[in-house]
């Protein structure tokens, strides 16, 4: 644990600073950490709204609990808490697990720490907590997001490439069918046209997602999750349940619904495939979740307001060696597969700013799509 009496040079602002000439702690809510204000005794007097997103709990249910309550470890934080009380340091730091509600079933998050004292009031002090990974992950995403676009850039210069010798192969076959002898070799000129047919399409399908038009229109995220739970029912009637659990008070957002429709039944689509055994059993489990989430950073862009929707199954998982790779053009886990699927999943997602994720191990893997709200 590293104590300091004041910031270094580039150490960040501590939280008090944001409160200075405001009313209240409203203020923290802009933050995109973690924010707490408590009394000595460690009883919560405010938590901004990260908190209550990370920690899974809403506001009013969080301020009947202590702070030492939502720590792995509390000691660290009781002993920084009674020296930045005291008055022995003005700011201290130092890395802890913090606890997250069982409700939420979510993992323990390691988080950076900041203790620091409220000039104005010395028995109340602001205790920020940064995620250790967040910056981590956001830089992983960022190097995956250009290796991905890389390779659709590349993917879809060879789609222009080969489209024009395709339509010169099939008309060049058909012809030679109308010159061949014998009836009996006309079945070699049609595997050609077949499948340069095939492949025309597949070229097609890679192109799609940069000719469609983009309609924009208001959007309602559960009728897009109504319509592919209707989908998927429809080709899979028995022995997968398809779950819903929405957050009901998420608003509307301007985007182009078809596209959204189509991103989600691609990802359910996958998910219903990977789920044959189970479902041949009778206990396959398809889940669509919508959460709303406050001070995202998307890209580089800091977003107030987003939802999550989340398609979680009980399948096998996505293989380890796909896993990094499974939204690049052209990679599939199942035989036959177009591995396009969840490539114009990512894109329809992209052109609403948003983001896709995928985290999976074996009984459990879940798609996050994230879009910002107004």
């Amino acid at each position: 644990m590293t104590v300091s009496s004041r910031g270094g040079a580039g150490s960040p602002p501590a939280p008090s600073s944001f409160i200075g000439g405001l009313t209240g702690y409203e203020a923290l809510d802009l933050l995109a950490t973690m924010v707490a204000v408590v009394q000595s005794d460690g009883a919560l007097l405010f938590v901004n709204a990260m908190f209550e997103t990370v920690a899974g709990l809403s506001r009013r249910t969080l301020m009947r609990s202590s702070v030492f309550d939502w720590f792995v470890d509390s000691r660290p934080l009781q002993e920084t808490l009674a020296s930045v009380v005291r008055n022995e340091v003005s700011t201290a730091r130092f890395e802890s697990v913090m606890k997250r509600a069982p409700v939420a079933a979510l993992e323990h998050l390691p988080v950076h720490v900041i203790v620091t004292q409220i000039d104005h009031r010395t028995d109340r002090v602001v205790i920020e907590m940064l995620e250790i990974e967040q910056q981590t992950r956001q830089d992983r995403e960022e190097r995956a997001l250009g290796q991905v676009q890389v390779t659709k850039e590349l993917i879809r210069n060879l789609a222009h490439e080969i489209k024009n010798p395709l339509g010169g192969i099939r008309g060049a076959a058909q012809l030679l069918e109308l010159e061949l002898p014998s009836r009996e070799l006309v079945e070699y000129t049609q595997v050609i046209i077949h499948e340069a047919d095939r492949l025309q399409s597949l070229v097609d399908r890679l192109l799609a997602p940069h000719r469609k038009p983009h309609v924009v229109g208001d959007v309602n995220i559960h009728e897009v999750c109504e319509r592919v739970r209707a989908l998927i029912l429809a080709e899979f009637p028995r022995g997968l349940a398809v779950q819903r659990d929405y957050d009901t008070s998420l608003p509307e957002f301007r985007g182009d619904k078809e596209q959204l429709i189509q991103a989600v039944l691609n990802i359910a689509h996958n998910a219903a495939q990977a789920l044959t055994a189970r479902i041949e059993v009778g206990d396959a489990l398809l889940v669509l979740r919508t959460r709303a989430a406050r001070q995202v950073t998307i890209g580089k862009q800091r977003f107030k307001l987003a939802l999550e929707l989340h398609i979680e199954d009980n399948g096998p998982g996505v293989p380890e060696d796909l896993r990094d790779r499974i939204f690049y053009p052209l990679v599939s886990g199942r035989d036959g597969g177009s591995g396009l699927g969840l490539t114009l999943a990512q894109t329809f997602v992209q052109q609403h700013q948003g983001t896709i994720d995928c985290t999976s191990e074996p009984g459990r893997t879940i798609f996050m799509i994230v879009i910002p709200l107004p």
